[in-house]
Parts: C-alpha cells; structure tokens; sequence
C-alpha cells in the first residue's frame, strides 16, 4: 500500500481507465513511482473532485456528486480554500464579484446555493481564478480525467526529453560512419520527425501526423514554380 494509492495500478474503467493506463504506463518508463502520479490530493486540487471520489474512481468504484449545482458549490468552495491571494488569504465576495464582472449580492447568492449558476457565471468564476473550462460543472469522473490528461501531457513532456538527450549522448558516442542512409536521416532531420512521432500515444495519433505531412508536401508541390 503506498500514501494516495494502491498498488498494482489504477482499476478505473472505460474513458478514465483508458487515460490512467497511459498515465501508468508512462510513469512506469520513467521509472516514477504511482503514489507520484496518482496522489489523491494532488489530483483533486487539480480537478476540484474531493479526495475520496478521486480514489474511488481510480479504484474502478462508482462515486461523484450527480447534481450539477451540488457539484458547482463543491468546486466553487475548492477554489475559494485552494486558489488564495499573494498574501495567503482567501479571495473575499467582493473581490471575486469585481473579479467576474457580477454583483456582491450575484456572488454571495452563487456561493451560499441561493443562485442556480449560468455558464457565463462558470466562464467568469473560471477565469476569474485562472482555471480551466470546465472546472465547476464537468462530472467527476471527467473533471478527473482532464486532470490525469494534462499528467500525460506533463509525462510526455519528460519521456521525451529523457528520449532526445539519451539519444544525443549515444550520437555523440558514436563513431562517424559512412552508411548514406544515416548521413541522409541526419541531413534532413528526418530522425527527429521520426523520435517525436514515436511519443504519441497511439496509432490514431501517428495517422494524423502522416496525414499532416501529406498536406504539407501537397502545399509545397503546388507552391513550387
């Protein structure tokens, strides 16, 4: 058992499974223990999901909040504890209605549950703390997801940049060689188109590349005099 989760990995299912498998995964490559990727109050500060959800959800157990506006009261009261002022206080009424273009009396209302909010409410308080689409309505296990996406994204970033500088230190090992085809991949920079479509997590993804390759040398073809 280890501190925020347990151990052999993530059990959610369907699209959350999908996204904590690759998370898994990629932690595994480098070399990252899952209580670093799959800390509870870590992911729910990023989701705004409270702690226990989080863990029942990536133990593949039926948990969130169903209500819309319930959820929105629970969010709004994580902004408010989490995202503070420079000085260490929790925004006040006022700062957030001035801070979202509403009224004291707007603001109060939505944060007591007095006030059922509209988007263009979610859209300001969003904005207002600098947070992402979403965050006060989208259902748990999706706030969750979007919350271990970006972690895919941050751990791409790293095995990557693992991967370039591996193979920069096994380029600088080895010797000149005259095989044409290595002069040929180097030249025209063909490895490292070739390395960073191999990050991609799936085949789908790679098509895409391929695809957006075919348009650019389609562009070039018809650009050329």
């Amino acid at each position: 058992m280890t501190d925020g989760f347990s151990d052999p990995g993530p059990a959610a299912t369907g699209p959350l499974g999908d996204i904590a498998a690759r998370v898994d995964e990629l932690a595994r490559k480098l070399g990252m223990s899952q209580a670093e990727v799959f800390d509870v109050h870590q992911l729910s500060d990023a989701s705004g999901v409270p702690a226990d959800v989080v863990q029942a959800l990536l133990d593949g157990r039926p948990a969130g909040e169903p209500d819309v506006q319930a959820r929105f009261l629970q969010r709004f009261g994580a902004l408010r504890r989490s995202r503070l002022k420079p000085n260490g206080r929790p925004y006040t009424q006022q700062e957030i209605a001035d801070g979202a273009g509403m009224s004291r009396q707007q603001a109060g209302a939505l944060i007591n549950g007095d006030r059922r909010p509209t988007m263009e409410h979610c859209d300001a308080i969003q904005r207002f703390f600098k947070v992402h689409a979403g965050y006060l309505t989208a259902e748990d296990s999706e706030a969750l997801g979007d919350a271990l996406l970006r972690t895919e994204q941050e751990l791409l970033h790293a095995f990557a940049a693992r991967e370039h500088d591996r193979e920069r230190e096994l380029d600088a090992l080895a010797p000149a060689g005259d095989d044409p085809l290595e002069r040929l991949l180097q030249d025209h920079g063909v490895r490292g188109i070739a390395w960073r479509a191999a990050q991609l997590p799936t085949d789908k993804h790679r098509d895409k590349v391929t695809e957006w390759l075919d348009m650019l040398l389609e562009n070039v073809k018809r650009a050329d005099p």
